[in-house]
């Protein structure tokens, strides 16, 4: 399930405000889990009038319903809370050849999910295509119809300008620089699409299941490539023009590989999932892909599995100073790599607690991934969820509702 968050306003009274919406009251109750009347009155300082207006709305257009509650005598108050069965989301984690797609209810559980070889070279028009399809297969599975999606949330492998919903100079997806996603889906569905880097959605996704008490967190994907999700003041923090956290495109020093930016020594060329089959390749082990890299590991390949060492030892250097700039609670570290070696994990832990400050490592925790591959699915739908949800979003859909 996704917990209700504060993304979207300081807490619950401070949701309401002065001029209560209905928006508001759902945000309060989803906070809550449930409410009677009463007590929601109680909450917001509104009249009972107030809250029976509101809550009526969301009655009638089933974001509410009604569960038995608790009463100290006498006939039980009905209690209110979330219909998260009201809707669905569409969630896909697009990676380089592939994909995991789901339908969501508006709660974050997956109805209907599968995996799919999708190689995102293809360019836009032929991906989106099979995205399509099996969304509608999946809704099929569900039992549930295009008229009942609320939102969609994607995530693809290279950075995004998130306000457009567009991939910006994305280095392993050839025909996707500027392509609006949102507007190839706006012709097939009459819902909001929400598009960010696949390493962000990751670190919401986990940030949302484990870590939703931390408001400081580093997720870390180590697969073909590296990259860095970063969850600042409980939130993903994008920067400016949506490329923070591009980690695998720092130097290492004394390192001349060339990296496929068309720099020099770079994390990533040196110590991805690509960079080291390409080393394992050299030395006439069979490796072609990360996945290669993984599947020598866990047989206990020792040249595999030493490499994967000194890869750990390289991304620790770089996170190191990524402590000391940022002073993370916690490290996740995923991806196919991250999650296939405690060799990684253990090479990041020692150079990260040697040079990085006593103060920033004194409560850091670095840890693998709990979510593992689906990380991505629960970030995408956490995202889509929180925005479609939002009091301004359901405020909106309820007047428009209305006026039809």
């Amino acid at each position: 399930m996704v917990a209700a968050s504060d993304e979207h306003g300081d807490g619950a009274k401070a949701a309401v405000g002065e001029a209560a919406t209905a928006g508001a009251m759902l945000h309060v109750i989803r906070a809550a889990g449930t409410l009677t009347r009463a007590e929601l009155a109680r909450r917001t300082g509104l009249a009972r009038s107030t809250v029976a207006q509101r809550v009526d709305a969301l009655l009638r257009h089933e974001l509410l319903h009604e569960v038995g509650g608790d009463s100290t005598g006498g006939r039980p108050a009905a209690a209110l809370a979330f219909n998260d069965g009201s809707g669905v989301v569409l969630c896909a984690d697009l990676g380089a050849t592939h994909s995991r797609l789901a339908v969501c209810d508006l709660g974050g559980g997956a109805l209907a999910e599968e995996v799919e070889e999708v190689a995102i070279a293809d360019g836009p028009e032929r991906v989106l295509t099979l995205v399509h399809e099996r969304f509608g297969a999946l809704l099929e599975q569900a039992g549930r119809s295009a008229a009942q999606v609320r939102g969609i949330g994607l995530g693809v492998p290279g950075p995004v300008a998130f306000d457009r919903g567009e991939p910006a100079n994305p280095p392993i997806m050839p025909g996707w620089d500027g392509f609006s996603i949102p507007g190839w889906f706006a012709a097939r569905y009459e819902a909001p699409v929400l598009v960010d880097n696949d390493v962000n959605i990751m670190a919401l996704g986990e940030h949302a299941t484990s870590w939703s008490d931390s408001r400081h967190l580093l997720f870390i994907k180590v697969g073909t490539g590296i990259g860095c999700g970063i969850v600042a003041g409980g939130a993903i923090h994008r920067g400016a023009m949506g490329a923070a956290g591009d980690i695998g495109h720092i130097r290492l020093a004394g390192r001349d590989e060339t990296c496929r930016c068309g720099n020099v020594g770079c994390l990533e060329a040196v110590s991805g999932g690509g960079a080291i089959a390409r080393r394992l390749s050299a030395l006439g082990v069979e490796a072609s892909s990360s996945r290669d890299v993984v599947r020598l590991v866990r047989g206990g390949d020792g040249p595999a599995t030493q490499l994967v060492r000194e890869a750990g030892r390289n991304l620790g250097e770089v996170l190191a100073g990524c402590v000391n700039f940022f002073n993370p609670e916690v490290i996740v570290v995923g991806g196919d790599v991250g999650r296939a070696s405690q060799q990684l994990l253990a090479g990041v832990r020692e150079v990260i607690f040697q040079r990085s400050l006593p103060l920033a490592t004194d409560a850091l925790r670095v840890v693998p991934s709990e979510l593992g591959d689906r990380a991505g699915i629960v970030g995408a739908a956490a995202l889509v969820i929180e925005h479609v949800l939002s009091p301004a979003a359901i405020d909106r859909a309820l007047r428009r509702a209305a006026a039809a």
